[in-house]
Order: structure tokens, then sequence, then C-alpha cells
């Protein structure tokens, strides 16, 4: 659930919050497996073959897609999470695409994609506050094929956090053109934190890319 450029002064260091929290059970976001919303997306169809995981974290749900036989490719910011997904996905004998990158200048050339997965990226990159989110959400169109599934879950502003998103924001950033039949629907996203279990009010959005023309 991370994208950071990890060379800023002003930039969270993700390497060193999962370094910190690894006797711990990890950073709050890390809950062990896919957020149960985005869990209820795979026990339906996914469209594929082509996945990508955006700020995929230690890979949780994107060993769950390649358990299910699609082609995986996922990217975080940080190299310990991207370790730690790497031996996860070693241990079942499972192929995933693990690199390390930046979501706000991603350049891929498994691109585009039949399915994109964005668990908690958009909100942690608002909550930057340095023009990251728009950087990626230009980035974004080129990454989904044509008629491509987008999936974002995040954390609504409502949370009390003093960042997150709001609906109307949603629907601005992925509305037509290059969007269509956007959904959104109210969730819980969930997070663990000191042994505690979190419930915050969030959204999962789902939409396709538009076809050309």
């Amino acid at each position: 659930m991370t994208a950071r450029k990890a060379d800023e002064p002003y930039a969270t260091d993700y390497d060193e919050i999962y370094r910190a929290a690894a006797d711990s059970g990890g950073p709050p976001w890390d809950i062990g497996g896919p957020q149960p919303a985005l869990a209820e997306v795979l026990d339906n169809r996914v469209p594929g073959p082509k996945v990508l995981d955006i700020g995929c974290g230690a890979g949780d749900l994107a060993i769950a897609l390649a358990r299910r036989g699609y082609e995986v490719t996922a990217v975080d910011i940080s190299q310990v999470a991207i370790d730690m997904a790497r031996g996860k996905a070693a241990s079942e004998g499972l192929t995933v695409q693990f690199e390390v990158g930046d979501a706000t200048e991603l350049s891929l050339p498994s691109a585009p994609f039949d399915s994109v997965f964005d668990s908690g990226l958009l909100h942690s990159l608002i909550r930057r506050g340095d023009g990251a989110a728009d950087a990626y959400l230009a980035l974004l169109p080129g990454l989904a094929a044509p008629g491509g599934t987008v999936f974002v879950l995040a954390v609504s502003f409502e949370a009390g956090q003093s960042w997150g998103v709001t609906e109307e924001f949603l629907r601005a950033a992925f509305g037509e053109p290059e969007w269509a039949d956007t959904d959104i629907e109210r969730i819980d996203v969930a997070a663990e934190t000191g042994g505690q279990k979190l419930t915050l009010p969030g959204f999962l959005l789902r939409t396709l890319r538009a076809a050309a023309p």
C-alpha cells in the first residue's frame, strides 16, 4: 500500500517501516492477506490473464492472484517489502514478477494489463501531498488495456485521518473520456496495529479503461 520516492528528503522511509514492524506483525496495512473487499472481488471473475498490483507491499494480493493462475506483475517502492513478497511467492512455488518502482514514474514493458489493482496506494499518494497523486493518475490509463478493469481501494476522508479520498474526488479522477462505467461502493478497510484489528471507512472503485474511438 505504499509509494514514495525514497531519495527525497521529506519522503517516508518505507523500508525502515517494514524493518521496524517485522517483529510486531508488520505495518498497519499488512493484514496477512488481501483486503476483505478485494477478497470478494477475487471470488468472482477478474479479467485476465495479465494483472498488475500497484503498491503491492508484502505481496499478499499479488500472491492470491497468482494462486488463481493470473500472470501477475506487482510493484512497490520498498525493496524490503518486495524481498518479503518474493520470499512468500517462492515458498509456494508461485511465479510473480515483483519489481521495485515508484508508482508516479512507472514504465513497465509488460503493460498494458487486463486488470489493475490499487489496494491503498492512491490515498497514500494523496497523503504525500506533493502532486504525486496527480502524476500517478496521469500514468494509470496507459497501464490498463482498452476495456480493462481497474480496482481502487482507498480510505475515506471520513476516517478522520486528515487525509483520504471522497466519492466526488474518485468520480472526477475516473471520469470520461479515459474511463467508463465507473462504480463506487462504500466498504470497510481493514488494518492491524499492536495486535488490534481496526476498520476504517473506505471506498472500492471499479472502472473500465475506455476503448479507443
